[in-house]
């Protein structure tokens, strides 16, 4: 962790910071990756071009044209990141202590549940903490998606989502916050942290082996030297064996990696729904669910329902955030009855986006919560450190 991170700088460092336009230069191909994801057709589809499950001259031809693309956007990562580690970029200390979780893929790695977690232990413990964001698919005046399901499940913690995250951490220290939970802030380095969590997803550990677009790497995997901590997310989908499989291979691609590691797995917990029902997973035993999703990584979504032993009669995937149309929920009506489904299951992070959908079967979300496996206690010990370093009592 670096040094004494949250000394506040003065307000007019950032505005007259001589280095924000070659920040903007070479950091304009990283900041829009998630962007550029979403608008891919189908993420199951690019995913299976990109680990090289799609064969054929066709595949074969688009991943090589890929493979050129990542060149530039490589060499952009890597520029910009050497830029933090000399001091040629500097980064804005916030006032207050910053706990970012972030991973090194494209799309969905389970971040939300840790966020969720980690916020939660700090409310418990009568910290007074908010969770920032970017705000990724919202519209303006709206909240994200991810803003939207953390207000159900943590209905008590306030959600700062802007562009500029530096205002953002600023704006919730003056509304009263200790410790600020910065969604998705790995590749933020314009903000200064105290903790640097890094999610990697047991499915899908290397994003493919290569940085995007020829795969699903935001940056290289060495960037896992600047990590505190380490979450290995959907552990209980693999083996003990290939878990540990994992770390080695991280280690030696990073050349070192953080002494504190936990295995995680997403526990399915409960049903929800618009009404703020909560349903028991019982529930789905007595139905035919029909499944959809918006995620980066819809197949963990499926994988989940069939472990469960609620295989879906029908599973459907869209794009990552994707704005749900009136011919979208008619399409679905329309899909759901072919199928001979009696319910639809989705995540919260779609559900909260098809609030008054008129869908002729009963929808319900899937509660998904994180759950350590063994103990967490070093994970907690340097969350404690944060709170400590903001000066509050306990």
């Amino acid at each position: 962790m670096p040094e004494n991170p949250d000394a506040a700088l003065p307000d007019g460092c950032r505005r007259c910071d001589t280095s924000g336009a070659f920040s903007f230069r070479i950091g304009r191909l990283t900041r829009s990756v998630d962007a550029r994801m979403r608008l891919l057709p189908d993420a199951d589809a690019f995913r299976q071009l990109a680990d090289g499950s799609r064969t054929g001259l066709a595949a074969d031809g688009a991943r090589l044209l890929l493979a050129a693309l990542s060149l530039p956007y490589g060499a952009a990562v890597r520029l910009r990141n050497a830029a933090y580690d000399v001091g040629l970029l500097p980064a804005a200390r916030a006032a207050v202590p910053v706990v970012s979780v972030g991973n090194l893929t494209l799309g969905g790695t389970g971040k939300t549940p840790l966020v969720a977690w980690i916020a939660r232990r700090y409310r418990e413990r009568g910290c007074r903490v908010a969770i920032v964001s970017r705000g990724y698919g919202a519209r303006r005046g709206e909240r994200s998606d991810e803003a939207a399901e953390l207000a159900l499940v943590l209905p008590d913690v306030p959600h700062v989502a802007d562009r500029d995250r530096v205002a953002a951490v600023e704006r919730a220290r003056r509304d009263g916050s200790q410790v600020v939970v910065l969604d998705d802030g790995f590749q933020h380095r314009r903000l200064a942290r105290r903790l640097d969590i890094v999610v990697v997803d047991a499915t899908d550990p290397f994003g493919c082996g290569h940085l995007f677009p020829r795969g699903l790497l935001r940056e290289p995997l060495a960037s896992l030297r600047r990590a505190d901590a380490v979450v290995l997310t959907r552990a209980t989908a693999i083996s003990r064996e290939r878990r540990a499989a994992i770390r080695t291979a991280l280690a030696a691609a990073a050349g070192r990696l953080p002494e504190v590691w936990i295995d995680a797995g997403h526990q399915p917990v409960a049903l929800a729904g618009h009404d703020g029902r909560r349903l028991p997973l019982e529930w789905l035993a007595g139905h035919r669910p029909a499944a959809f999703a918006g995620l980066g990584n819809p197949a963990a979504f499926r994988d989940t329902l069939t472990r469960l032993g609620s295989a879906p009669v029908a599973f459907r995937a869209f794009p990552d955030h994707h704005p749900y149309s009136d011919a979208d929920v008619r399409g679905l009506a329309d899909w759901s009855a072919a199928a001979g489904a009696t319910a639809l299951v989705t995540t919260l992070k779609d559900l909260v986006k098809l609030p008054d959908a008129p869908l002729p079967l009963p929808l319900v979300a899937l509660e998904i919560a994180l759950e350590p496996l063994g103990d967490a206690g070093a994970l907690e010990r340097l969350l404690d450190t944060v709170w400590a370093a903001s000066g509050t009592p306990r």
